[in-house]
């Protein structure tokens, strides 16, 4: 009887998070900076977007116009996707200027577009009216067309694998500089600059689903971008999208989770974990130094049970960093120990920043990580993000030097 050798193993290789080409901001105990409070700056002027229905009437009386004058500037904006008075004519000639001025002033200015995917992807980067840069991507798929929005000019969570955070947070927007990406992009839409539609595609011609996947961590903005939130599914003074067409991500801000799960508007809810175990986490999302892995997956199940709405777990699959086998089964133990049919997971291979030294996983690595959470019962899909050609996908949306020469050299609108 022969006697086989030994089946040699090899230990899965372990990537340490670790940033190259730039620094990482830390605070005095050499912890990773976490920017939770908006830098102080100009606030932006006060736009219809910003203020409830009630508000926009007493605002008009201000500006000396009867009230019903606040339905109309809602239907040009929210309908017609215009702040343009001469388009407005309904209104009176004497006085409509200033009272458009008053009511729909200029948030954004357009710097610069790129398009890909034969125009059906459009990236925007925007001048609000400081100076701050922001950026938007629109993509027209089968049947809908969906809006990547900014909540943050830059991003306070430091996360060491995303080009947003790498300049830190230079402050929230406002919640009609949210709303006026979506406007804009629908003024583009119904003047045929989005790419075209196929033949068996019915869908309406705008805006249809939104995504806080943009520049900034949504729930560190919460009180604007619900303020947001709430004019988009207004069917009567606002957008009228549907609310299950709105998908809010946090990278786990525990308390602001619980919060969302009170408003009683059922938004797609998006965790951004990215890795199973704390001892990874703590290095690649900084915020897990205050809410651990277990906290933000309980805050996500509890909102799944007040809202009903299946919960969506975002995870960049980052090569030798995030993507062994391994926690993939500690990611599907973690989501099944909360029960069945609540979450689903969007694997999505790490789209590379400038100055990264990390890469998306191999193909058969990718797939292994998501049949061992298929066969786990727990629903997932490998997401083919867009906008790659442009940096426009997820995680890369970032002001370069290029873009700020061409944002100085364009006046604000």
């Amino acid at each position: 009887m022969t006697t086989q050798p030994p089946v040699r193993t090899t230990k899965p290789r372990q990537v340490r998070p670790a940033t190259e080409g730039w620094s990482q901001k830390k605070d005095e105990t050499g912890r990773p900076l976490l920017q939770f409070a908006s830098p102080k700056r100009g606030k932006p002027p006060v736009h219809l977007a910003d203020l409830t229905a009630d508000e926009r009437v007493a605002k008009v009386k201000e500006l000396g116009m009867p009230g019903f004058r606040a339905k109309q500037l809602e239907k040009h904006y929210f309908q017609h996707y215009t702040s343009d008075p001469a388009l407005m004519t309904d209104l009176p000639a004497a006085g409509r200027d200033e009272l458009v001025a008053g009511m729909l002033p200029p948030l954004l200015t357009e710097v610069k577009r790129l398009e890909t995917d034969r125009g059906d992807t459009i990236k925007f980067l925007w001048k609000l009216h400081d100076g701050a840069l922001v950026e938007s991507v629109l993509m027209r798929y089968p049947g809908r067309i969906t809006l990547c929005v900014s909540s943050q000019a830059g991003c306070g969570m430091n996360c060491p694998f995303c080009a947003t955070g790498q300049a830190g947070l230079t402050r929230n927007m406002s919640a009609a500089e949210i709303v006026e990406q979506i406007v804009r992009a629908n003024r583009l839409i119904a003047d045929g600059g989005l790419g075209g539609k196929k033949k068996d595609d019915h869908s309406a011609d705008r805006v249809s689903n939104i995504v806080f996947m943009g520049m900034g961590e949504p729930l560190a903005n919460y009180a604007r971008v619900m303020q947001a939130v709430r004019v988009m599914v207004d069917k009567d003074h606002g957008l009228g999208m549907s609310a299950r067409g709105i998908t809010v991500s946090t990278v786990g801000l525990v308390p602001a989770i619980t919060k969302l799960s009170n408003e009683d508007i059922p938004v797609t809810f998006a965790l951004s974990l990215h890795a199973p175990d704390d001892v990874l986490r703590d290095e690649l999302i900084p915020v897990n130094s205050r809410w651990k892995v277990d906290e933000a997956l309980d805050a996500a199940r509890d909102y799944f049970d007040k809202t009903g709405r299946r919960v969506s777990i975002e995870y960049a699959l980052i090569k030798d960093m995030n993507d062994h086998a391994w926690r993939a089964d500690l990611l599907a133990e973690k989501l099944n120990a909360r029960g069945r049919g609540w979450v689903h997971v969007n694997p999505i291979p790490l789209n590379p920043t400038p100055g990264s030294i990390w890469t998306a996983s191999e193909v058969p690595v990718q797939n292994e990580f998501v049949r061992r959470l298929n066969d786990a019962g727990i629903p997932t899909t490998l997401r083919d993000t867009r906008g790659k050609e442009i940096d426009g996908a997820c995680g890369q949306l970032v002001a370069t030097e290029d873009d700020q020469v061409a944002a100085d050299a364009t006046p604000v609108a």
